[in-house]
């Protein structure tokens, strides 16, 4: 033994001894006392190295605590310990704990350990703790499935990934203190299905990074649903699960909403490039069909020449002269025909030209169609980075955000200036470029980048080092730079994604790429986009560039502009590699670049030759390499592109009319015009058989083999079906819609139907020898159907032309589709067929049904929907997370279809769904992308909540009555012409429905899918307002897109519409709906009353069988009935209590006789004109003349002949009853009465009226109700044209004289109970009514007078009732006594009342005669004219109680009844006593054509 290791065992038994005093035991017992010892703990000091365990073996617990110790070591013999603490050491590893595999737990914490490994042997861990380490990457803990805590707080982690999967009972997870900035990294947390507790945040460490973005907790939260602790704090609740939940579907809506307007601009821009190659297609088309169309002729003319040459040869040769034999062809002679020796040639060397002219105008078809691609591409590109932006936002619940710029924002213009002012054009006129064009700039908002960047950047400038970079002059140093990704080592569509979520990469994973070790940036447009334009033209020298056509193939271009701090940049010294070790305290380096000489130092002045003299940019460019790629922060993205001279090569969406010379066209007519030139045949319509045998040149039909019909206006061809011999067949450039007619012919084997309008080969059958099919041309779309039929009746087809239909699908599709069906065939669209392509194509139509395979391969098992926030269908979402569960390589176990719960058949070109009966647990399906037309097969999947089937066939909404559970369905892009409400009423469940791009033309039905919260029918055929109405009993719907509908662009104020209609809505057509909308909403059509309102409130739109209207308290503020014949039947109509002021729209209605209009707020009966600005000197004299009708404001001083009567056009001829009263009408000649010719009855009582005037026009007026007013006095032409007036109510009102009632000849009945009548002579001049016959005064102070009723009496002859009692005889003639011993001198007045026999007894004139003092004459006449009124008030109300209150004269629901044309003998009339009773009393009516009231009492 040396002496050191004596020494070392000396030091080792110290530190024996000082354990065994440290924890009470005697070290000479150990070798008998050790073995019982189960527990060790050593603090601070004394034990440097972990020696003596093996003294103990049947440790269980050691704890070491603030110990120099390095490495773990001496626990092989202690196999039991269970747990183990050595922390705030100095361990710079874990090792050492191989034996010990019951260890529970193991605490590490506080040491200097970077690594975790050394513990895959450890199973049994249940409790790891490292935190407070140097630990950078989680890893080595795939083995620990019983691990149940793990603390990792306080170290340098900044990813988690998949490193925790397999610890699938972890159940508290501490993660605080670390570097994790995106809550992508969290989402891995959610497979932990037994994670309770969760830790970022905790009060003991700093938080994480990404604890600092927003809605950090509800992003846990919603993925994590089964914690219980975030960050110490108790989130058990379920009401914070449920807010969590709540707000995540309400940004996923939002996004989906989001993502749906950007495929719908997509939809829009590739409609409009549509739009334009039909417009440049237009001419090479025509010049084709042109070319062609003589083409064929001369192939015509030159077999009938080449025929006939053939006949003459065999005639000669039978010494026969032409036609001798009698049966020569019945064209022209073949002697003429081939006098011209040399005709042949030259139509073959027309032909040949035209041949070569066609060819050049194929050419330029394949152009366009390959700039269409090319800018369909550059959309598709376009729109797939803007949607997965929106998908970044919501991953990030919003602390990642893109914003378009536009040219009114700041940054905008800023931005575009920054570009512009580092392109130089000199710089790329080796490539003809002359300018640049900027498409969109996105400006980009990422919270987790920009704090990542400010901690740089003041940690920076914290350190003492970095002192020349104070707070004040570090901006200094920031610059934006430009940055292009190098296609050469990086993907750049990947780049473009990664960046603004992420950053840039790190300068070593630059250097693992090729690249500096360091991020490449410039000042130059040119220098940073110099690899991809090499890249590009390369590849496309190559032929296999993207952008084949254009003749600049970097034509479009994106860059990233970032804001870098630059801090110290040295330049870089040559020969030695980009790399911060060689410039160690440098933060960046640069070099100065010129367009043709590559690197100078920025001393030198050269200028590259090929720049234009002066330019100077080249001297100014740099290229910087940062070496922190935290210093970097992405902020703008710009799609550029680069403009040249060539303006045939410009934007395919700019609409040219033509790139083609004219020079080509004129090639053409010298072509055409080139001998021969063939006259025009004329065109037949329609055939018979001599037509037939004339043009085959044959004598029967039978005999006919070759038939050419080219060139005709045939649309049918029954006549053909004689021709049984017939085997070519030609019918191009005709009309033919169906090929049916040339069904059943079994020797056909040649037919051109090209330049046709077939639609479809439906109804061609028996054609079993054909061979050769041309279909160019024509208008087929649907490729499948069409090749059904050929494969069932032309099935030995070798040759098939399809080239120029329109098909639904892209070519490349259709190619498969076809080759796929007819195997028989060798050449398509004149392309020989190779045996991989035919291979192929069988294989994926056999794939083209659902069946075990294809089951096998899309189908999953998951039992929950992933809680991700992503905008994929459930189905697909699955299929994407993870592989197929199903093991090939055995036997498939009984009943394993009903584990199936997703299924994703996308783009599988099925074309029916069957097999799907054992998919019993199937809850999420997708069948997007295929040819089905029916939802059929689906019904035993009852479970089904998803159902996804865009872009189908799908013409009817059937098959889904029994998916109760359904949630979800998306219908996009079929043929639904409407939505069955019988089967949404079935659908108790569904919250999502999305039939875009279909041709529905109504959304009846829609309101019965009352559960609905989202509801996408854009570019539909919806066109009438009254399909909003059937969605306001969706009163859950939140998110509603009408777009591209008819009724979008027709409806005037369309948005605020259906806003106003759909008040629970929250986003209309991808547009937030904000208040001021929900306001201006309510101001344009609140209380609009219009024919939807109408047929909502009456549950039919059967207008014309509308005879009465009430709509009484529904806020009406506008009339809009148009068109007014729709409501030719309508005679009533009440709208009590509500907020017109005019009668609006109600004058249009023809037929209305009745008109009730109470308690609203009429102030005439047209809407009263706001400004006289733009009136006549005419109309301007109407205002100032009282009675004009136009709204005057001063008192009525006019005449009748300044009446409106002579002025203002009559309106609502058919008007009878109107009923205004209580409206707060104060001027009666602002109304404008007088416009209502045929008004017999008014009712005004309860306004504010203090004079009766603008009644000169109603000449037919035979009641007039102006009870409880403010009227004063009669004015001289308050009655003038009323001399039919029957009745008149003036009741409780302020008049104290009866003047001015002298037009009134036809009055019967006066009511003027409580007005101010004070003398008896007032009521004497009521004896210019000589047709009265009823009168009320009561009320009055001149019914206080005891013998105002013998003075009436006697006055009026012919009055029957006074104050509600009938005047009898006995009265009559009682008051003649009183007048005529009045005149008697003899006879002297006393205080004592005088009794006659048989008359009542007269009260005495100092009596006072009050309301209760009727009551004897109640007695007088008996209870049996008592019926009960409705009406309570009597003379002792007040003023204030009397204006609320109904008028005693009619009651206007019994008003609406009304007026018939009185046939009867006698005339009723009514009185009202004081208790409230009403006496109904009749007489002899002197007049039989007078009017009477049917009244119900």
């Amino acid at each position: 033994m040396t002496q050191s290791e004596k020494q070392r065992q000396n030091g080792d038994e110290e530190v024996i001894k000082e354990l065994c005093v440290a924890n009470g035991v005697s070290y000479e017992k150990i070798p008998h006392e050790g073995s019982s010892v189960t527990s060790l703990e050593v603090f601070f000091s004394g034990y440097p190295r972990m020696v003596g365990l093996a003294l103990f073996p049947k440790l269980c617990q050691l704890t070491v605590v603030g110990q120099n110790i390095r490495h773990i070591q001496s626990l092989e013999a202690c196999p039991m310990l269970r747990e183990l603490w050595v922390v705030e050491c100095q361990l710079t590893e874990i090792s050492g704990l191989q034996n010990c595999i019951q260890l529970q737990k193991l605490y590490l914490y506080d040491n200097q350990i970077s690594d975790i490994y050394n513990l895959e042997l450890l199973v049994n861990l249940q409790v790891l703790w490292l935190n407070n380490n140097f630990i950078t990457l989680i890893k080595g803990l795939n083995t620990l499935q019983n691990l149940k805590e793990l603390n990792l707080a306080d170290n340098n982690i900044e990813t988690i990934g998949h490193s925790l999967d397999l610890n699938v009972n972890l159940q508290n997870l501490n993660l605080s203190g670390n570097k994790i900035s995106s809550f992508k990294e969290l989402t891995h947390l959610a497979r932990l299905p037994c994670l309770r507790e969760l830790g970022l945040k905790e009060p003991q460490s700093c938080p994480s990074p990404v604890c600092l973005l927003c809605n950090y907790a509800t992003h846990v939260l919603y993925h994590m649903p089964s914690l219980q602790r975030l960050d110490t704090y108790d989130v058990s609740s379920k009401q914070v699960k449920d807010a969590a939940e709540s707000t995540v579907m309400k940004k996923m809506m939002y996004y989906n909403m989001r993502v749906r307007t950007a495929q719908r601009n997509l939809a829009e821009t590739q409609a409009s490039l549509l739009e334009n190659k039909k417009i440049l297609l237009q001419l090479p088309e025509e010049r084709i069909g042109t070319l062609t169309y003589d083409l064929k002729n001369l192939e015509c003319e030159l077999s009938e020449v080449q025929a006939v040459c053939r006949k003459a040869a065999r005639t000669w040769e039978d010494g026969l002269t032409p036609g001798s034999d009698g049966s020569g062809d019945r064209g022209d002679n073949p002697a003429d025909v081939t006098r011209d020796p040399g005709m042949e040639n030259k139509i073959l060397s027309k032909l040949e030209a035209l041949q070569e002219r066609l060819k050049h105008w194929q050419r330029r078809l394949e152009e366009i169609e390959s700039r269409y691609q090319r800018d369909m591409a550059q959309a598709a590109n376009s729109n797939e980075l803007m949607v997965h932006f929106l998908q970044m936002e919501l991953e990030t619940v919003g602390n990642i955000r893109f914003e378009e710029g536009c040219s009114t924002d700041p940054w905008f213009t800023s931005c575009y200036d920054l570009v512009l002012s580092r392109f130089c054009a000199s710089e790329y006129k080796v490539h003809g470029v002359t300018g640049i064009k900027i498409n969109r700039i996105i400006r980009i908002h990422n919270r987790a980048l920009r704090l990542r960047f400010e901690d740089k950047l003041h940690t920076l400038l914290a350190r003492e080092e970095s002192a020349m970079f104070s707070h004040r002059n570090y901006k200094r140093w920031l610059e934006y730079l430009f940055y292009v990704a190098d296609p050469e080592s990086t993907n750049e569509k990947n780049e473009v994604f990664y960046i603004p979520e992420d950053g840039f990469k790190t300068p070593e994973m630059y250097k693992a790429l090729g690249r500096e070790r360091a991020v490449p940036l410039s000042n130059s447009l040119s220098v940073s986009d110099r690899a991809r334009i090499e890249f590009t033209q390369r590849h496309a020298h190559q032929g296999i560039s993207q952008q084949a056509g254009d003749s600049l193939p970097f034509r479009h271009g994106q860059i990233i502009v970032s804001k870098v701090f630059l801090g110290r940049s040295l330049p870089i010294r040559e020969g030695e590699a980009v790399d911060a070790c060689n410039y160690p305290k440098a933060h960046s380096v640069h070099r100065s670049l010129n367009t043709e000489n590559g690197i100078k130092t920025r001393g030198e002045k050269t200028c590259c030759s090929k720049v234009q003299r002066g330019c100077e940019c080249s001297l100014r460019h740099s290229q910087c390499f940062v070496f922190d790629h935290e210093l970097v922060l992405p902020e703008y993205i710009i799609d550029f592109e680069y403009i040249t001279q060539d303006r045939g090569q410009a934007l395919f969406a700019e609409q040219v009319p033509s790139f083609t010379p004219p020079n080509h066209i004129q090639l053409d007519e010298e072509v055409l015009n080139m001998e021969p030139v063939l006259k025009p045949r004329p065109k037949m319509l329609s055939l018979d058989d001599k037509t037939l045998l004339n043009v085959a040149r044959a004598n029967v039909l039978s005999q006919i083999t070759v038939l050419n019909l080219h060139g005709n206006s045939l649309s049918k061809l029954k006549e053909i079906s004689h021709l049984t011999s017939l085997r070519n067949l030609t019918i191009s450039f005709n009309e033919f819609t169906h090929l049916e007619d040339i069904s059943h012919m079994p020797n056909l084997e040649y037919v051109d139907a090209s330049f046709n309008h077939v639609r479809t080969l439906e109804g061609l059958r028996g054609l079993g020898r054909l061979k050769q099919l041309d279909l160019r041309w024509n208008r087929l779309t649907r490729a499948r159907d069409e090749t059904a039929v050929l494969r069932k009746h032309a099935h030995g087809l070798l040759r098939l032309d399809t080239r120029h239909n329109p098909w639904h699908r892209v070519n490349k599709e259709v190619r498969m589709t076809i080759l796929g069906r007819l195997v028989n065939l060798t050449h398509l669209d004149d392309v020989l067929l190779t045996e991989e392509e035919a291979a192929a194509a069988v294989q994926m139509a056999a794939g083209c049904r659902i069946n075990q395979a294809s089951l096998l391969a899309h189908s999953r098992t998951h039992s929950e929907r992933p809680r991700s926030l992503s905008l994929l269908s459930a189905a697909q979402l699955l299929c994407q997370l993870s592989p197929a569960p199903w093991d090939l390589s055995t036997d498939l176990e009984p009943g394993w279809t009903t584990k199936i719960t997703t299924l994703n058949l996308d783009s599988q070109r099925l074309s029916r769904l069957i097999n799907l009966d054992k998919l019993v647990n199937l809850r999420w399906a997708s069948f997007n992308n295929n040819d089905i037309s029916k939802m059929e097969g689906l019904e035993p999947c009852q479970n089904l909540e998803e159902l996804s089937l865009n872009h189908n066939c799908i013409a009817r909404l059937e098959g889904v009555s029994k998916l109760h559970c359904l949630t979800r369905l998306s219908l996009n892009g079929n043929q639904l012409s409407s939505l069955d409400g019988s089967v949404l009423d079935r659908l108790p469940n569904l919250h999502f429905l999305s039939v875009e791009n279909n041709l529905i033309g109504s959304l009846s039905g829609m309101q019965r899918a009352r559960s609905l919260f989202e509801l996408y029918v854009g570019n539909n055929k919806i066109s009438t307002t009254r399909d909003i109405y059937h969605l306001k009993a969706l009163t859950n719907l939140i998110i509603l897109d009408l777009f591209g509908n008819p009724l979008v662009e027709k409806l005037e104020h369309y948005r605020i519409y259906v806003v106003f209609h759909l008040p629970s809505l929250k986003a209309l057509d991808g547009i937030a709906v904000d208040v001021l909308e929900c306001e201006n909403a309510k101001d344009v059509f609140g209380g609009r009353l219009n024919p939807d309102m109408v047929a909502e409130k009456l549950g039919h739109s059967n207008y014309s069988a509308i005879a009465d209207l009430h709509l009484q308290s529904s806020g009406i503020r506008i009339v809009d009935l148009a068109p007014a014949d729709l409501f030719h039947n309508l005679h009533s109509v009440n709208l009590e209590h509500n907020n017109l002021t005019s009668f609006s729209g109600l004058i249009y209605l023809p037929s209305v006789k009745a008109l009730c209009l109470n308690h609203n707020h009429i102030e005439s009966i047209l809407p009263r004109q706001k400004t006289q600005a733009h009136l006549t000197n005419r109309q301007i004299l109407y205002h100032k003349v009282n009675s004009s009708g136009y709204g005057q404001q001063g008192p009525s001083r006019g005449s009748r002949e300044a009446g409106p009567g002579d002025n203002l056009e009559p309106l609502m001829g058919s008007l009878e009853v109107l009923h205004l009263s209580y409206n707060g009408i104060s001027n009666m000649a602002n109304l404008q009465l007088s416009r209502l010719p045929n008004l017999k009855a008014l009712f005004l009582q309860g306004n504010e009226i203090s004079q009766v005037e603008g009644l000169e026009g109603l000449f037919r007026l035979r009641e007039l109700v102006l009870d409880r007013n403010r009227i004063k006095v009669l004015g001289e032409n308050s009655f003038y044209g009323q001399g039919v007036l029957l009745e008149l109510h003036l009741a409780e009102n302020r008049i104290r004289e009866l003047n001015y009632l002298q037009h009134l000849t036809e009055l019967r009945r006066l009511f003027l109970g409580n007005n101010k009548l004070q003398d008896i002579s007032e009521l004497e001049r009521l004896e210019v009514l000589p047709s009265i016959i009823e009168l009320s005064v009561i009320g009055n102070p001149v019914a206080r007078r005891a013998l105002h009723r013998p003075a009436v009496v006697l006055r009026l002859s012919r009055l029957q009732v006074l104050d509600g009692l009938a005047v009898t005889l006995e009265e009559r003639t009682r008051a003649e006594l009183l007048c005529t011993e009045a005149q008697c001198p003899g006879v002297q007045a006393t205080g004592m009342d005088m009794n006659l026999p048989g008359l009542m007894p007269l009260m005495s004139r100092m009596a006072p005669l009050r309301g209760t003092s009727l009551t004897g004459l109640q007695h007088f006449l008996g209870h049996e004219i008592l019926l009960p009124c409705n009406l309570d008030e009597g003379p002792h109300d007040t003023p204030k109680h009397k204006k609320q209150k109904h008028s005693s004269a009619r009651n206007p629901q019994t008003e609406m009844i009304f007026r018939i044309r009185g046939t009867g003998s006698g005339l009723a009339t009514s009185g009202l006593l004081p208790n409230g009773h009403r006496v109904l009393i009749t007489y002899q009516n002197h007049n039989q054509d007078q009017e009477c009231r049917c009244k119900g009492v």
